[in-house]
This record gives structure tokens, C-alpha cells and sequence, in this order.
């Protein structure tokens, strides 16, 4: 019987194990270090801010895998040898596999930074960082102040997490507004403010220099680049982005730039092994995508796509439209399409902003034809649907504004924009 060999129990390699049990009787093993059961990453935040308890997010019961013929396996892989078909692990065990599936997912960036592996010092990725927090910020008490050095959507929710337990947090974002490689002017400005109406002591354009121990090996404080200022506190936040988790490879025979590299078969360079998820980096990137997606949907995507190649049906993978969501504090953010922070050559920007400065949408169209080309939008939520459809039919923007009530998805009794929306866009025609 082909035994299928998949690293990682996250989004991708639990989606893959599924499918390929689905379509076959093959022998499936989850290998995994961090956890005994895969749970919803995205859903840590919540447990931190006592929204839910951490079994809570597993969508399976433990049952779950023995009933479906999948076995799991705890344990550290230290490295590949594809020749002979076998994983070795940190305990010195080995394991066969007639197919490799690599789905390790990322990893907390460090920089260098001198005492970034101090006691206190986390990112927010992993059920160990959840439990480090749990261990060093249970309260205000104990954790007199944080410090988060990265300004990204895990650094929001990081924020956000400390914020939910009167942590005082302060934020150190090296660009000059937050996320503004990402967000257009507008909307990076909204959230600057929202972050500051929330308490949280957001600085732009500050740069972390070094962690500073005290004398039992633990955070003590951090100084600034910029100014040499010592800001005394208990934990510190890395979320300056994250990277493909796959050290363990470097030593083997299997192509790798900044995460292993595939084909749009999510193959790598060596028969019977593929890549999928975080730790993937396509060789050419689909369309305006970038080669590597820390994104937990088209995770799920590349692990139904790749158990169809395994199971005998070649199938390539297409991610589709590009869309994607978050949360900053407690405004929703939602964009479809491509709205860039900087309209590109032809290409221009629309930007409504409500008078609370807790909603606004940014709809990016083409000058010439029209054509309809993204929009992004906080705190106005919409259906997913209806905008794949209209990227689709390549809709021009006239249409999109003048149907803006037909996306719409919060319900009846909610407070509806679009008139006011259609308005101003009208008044700069």
C-alpha cells in the first residue's frame, strides 16, 4: 500500500490528508511537533482573549483521525533523504514514505536582533507562543507593559490580544503609517488613528534596535534605533513578518529559494515530493500573486489541489481571484481583487471615508477602459459571491458603484452606505 508521508498539521497538510483519504484507501501519516491535533490557527487570538477555550478550536474530534484511517505522528523532522525515501527525526527515529508532502508552514522573523531569544521575547504564531503568553502577560500585573515590533495584521492582533487584558502595548512600525505597503494613504490613516483611540502607543517610523536582559535572562526593556530611548517592559512581540518554516531542508537535495519551490502542481524538483501552503514558493507567481502566500484559504487550496495530483488526477493549482480578511481591533476588513497602496501605471483609486472614521471602502479601476479591478473595505461587510462574479465578467467601475447594494451582506436592520457612497463618487466624475 503507497504510504503518503505529509510534515505539518496545519490548514494544508490536514486539508491534503482528508482529500486523499476521500479519494483513496492509501496510508496517510501526519507527522507534527507543535501540537497532537490540528486546530485553527487563526482562532489562538481568541482563546488568549477568552472568547473561546483552546479545544474549542480543533474542528475535529480527537475520534476523528483513528476512525479515518489517518495516523499521527509527534515528532521533530530533522531532515529528508530522498534517495532512500526516509525522514529522519530529532529523537533519532526514522520514518518510509513512497510520497512527500512538505506543509510546515511559517515562522516568526528575526532579524538579529541582540537579545531577540531573551525569556519574554515571542512571536504570535504558534500554541507555544500562546502559551508564552499565557506564561509572561497573564495580566497587568505581571506584565507591566508590552512591546510589539512589526506592524502587520499579526501585529494588530497581537495588540489587540494585550489590549483585551489592560496590558498597556507599545508599537514600534517602521514604516511611516501602519501597513502602508499594503494600504492606500486613506486607509492606513484610519487605522493609525484607531490604533491611538484604542490607548495603544503606536510609533511610526521607529525601529527597534536591541532587547535588553535582565540578570536572570529575561526582558527587561528595549531601546529605539532612532533615538536611543529605553522603553522598560515585560514582553516583546516579534511580528515583523513571517518566513517559510523549512530549516530541516537546506541539507537535502530539494530546490529551495525562500520556501521550497514548485511548479503550479505544487512539485518540487524531486519525484514525489511537493510543497504546499506557507512553506511554498511558486517558481513563477499567478498572476499579480505573490510566490509565497501566508494565507490560510489558499492553503486549503494547494491541499485539495495537490491530494488530486497524488490520487491520480493531475490538477493544477488556481487560487482564483485574490481576496483576503482581517480585523483591526474592531473594524472588519475585507478586499477582493487588486487594490494597490500606490495606484499603478492606468490605474486609479476612489476612496469614500465616513464621517465616524470607522468605515470607508477604495475602489481601484482602470482609467482607460473602466474595467473594475479591487476594492477594499472597513467596516462595511460584503459577499464574497458577488464580487468574485463581478471580477469574473471584468465589470467596469460605473456598474460596481451603481450595484454596490447588491454585495452587501449585513443584514436588514444594519445601516447602509451605498447611497452616500454612489454620491461621492458621482460629485468627482
Amino acid at each position: 500500500m503507497e504510504h503518503i508521508v505529509i510534515i505539518g498539521n496545519g490548514i494544508s497538510g490536514v486539508t491534503a490528508a482528508r482529500h486523499i483519504r476521500k479519494l483513496s484507501d492509501k496510508k496517510i501519516t501526519i507527522v507534527s511537533a507543535e501540537t497532537d491535533y490540528f486546530f485553527s490557527r487563526t482562532a489562538l487570538m481568541y482563546v488568549y482573549m477568552g472568547h473561546m477555550k483552546f479545544e474549542h478550536t480543533q474542528p475535529y474530534e480527537n475520534w476523528f483521525w483513528e476512525k479515518n484511517n489517518i495516523q499521527l505522528k509527534k515528532g521533530f523532522a530533522k531532515n529528508i533523504d530522498t534517495n532512500s525515501k526516509m525522514l529522519h527525526f530529532a529523537a533519532g527515529d526514522i520514518l518510509n514514505y513512497d510520497k512527500l508532502i512538505i506543509a510546515t508552514g511559517s515562522k516568526s522573523n528575526k532579524f538579529g536582533w541582540p537579545g531577540q531569544d531573551l525569556k519574554g521575547v515571542m512571536g504570535m504564531y504558534h500554541k507555544q507562543d500562546l502559551e508564552n503568553l499565557e506564561r509572561f502577560a497573564p495580566n497587568n500585573k505581571v506584565c507591566k507593559r508590552a512591546v510589539i515590533v512589526g506592524g502587520g495584521l499579526i501585529g494588530i492582533e497581537l495588540a489587540e490580544m494585550l489590549n483585551s487584558r489592560n496590558i498597556p502595548v507599545t508599537f514600534l512600525v517602521r514604516e511611516s503609517s501602519f501597513w502602508n505597503g499594503v494600504l492606500p494613504e486613506g486607509e492606513s490613516n484610519m487605522i493609525n488613528r484607531h490604533i491611538k483611540n484604542h490607548h495603544i502607543d503606536l510609533r511610526l517610523s521607529t525601529n527597534l534596535k536591541e532587547i535588553v536582559s535582565d540578570e536572570n535572562g529575561k526582558v527587561k526593556s528595549v531601546i529605539i534605533e532612532e533615538t536611543g530611548e529605553e522603553i522598560l517592559c515585560d514582553v516583546v512581540g516579534l511580528t515583523a513578518g513571517v518566513t517559510p518554516n523549512i530549516d530541516f531542508i537546506k541539507d537535502s537535495n530539494i530546490e529551495t529559494g525562500k520556501g521550497v519551490k514548485v511548479n503550479t502542481f505544487l512539485e518540487t524538483n524531486i519525484k514525489d515530493v511537493y510543497a504546499i501552503g506557507d512553506c511554498a514558493e511558486q517558481h513563477e507567481a499567478i498572476d499579480q500573486r505573490r510566490p509565497i502566500e501566508a494565507v490560510w484559504y489558499t492553503g486549503r487550496m494547494m491541499g485539495e489541489s495537490v491530494a488530486q495530483t497524488i490520487c491520480g488526477n493531475k490538477t493544477p493549482y488556481k487560487p482564483g481571484h485574490w481576496f483576503n480578511s482581517a480585523k483591526f481591533l474592531d473594524i472588519e476588513y475585507q478586499t477582493y481583487g487588486w487594490v494597490f497602496a500606490q495606484p499603478r501605471d492606468n490605474e486609479a483609486h476612489f476612496h469614500w471615508k465616513h464621517e465616524d472614521d470607522t468605515k470607508c471602502i477604495t475602489v481601484g479601476y482602470n482609467k482607460t477602459s473602466n474595467e473594475f479591478l479591487g476594492i477594499n473595505t472597513f467596516g462595511i461587510r460584503m459577499r464574497h459571491e458577488i464580487f468574485d462574479r463581478w471580477l469574473t465578467e471584468k465589470r467596469d467601475v460605473d456598474y460596481i458603484m451603481n450595484h454596490l447594494p447588491k454585495a452587501n451582506f449585513d443584514p436588514e436592520f444594519y445601516k447602509h452606505y451605498e447611497k452616500d457612497i454612489l454620491k461621492a463618487y458621482n460629485n468627482q466624475l
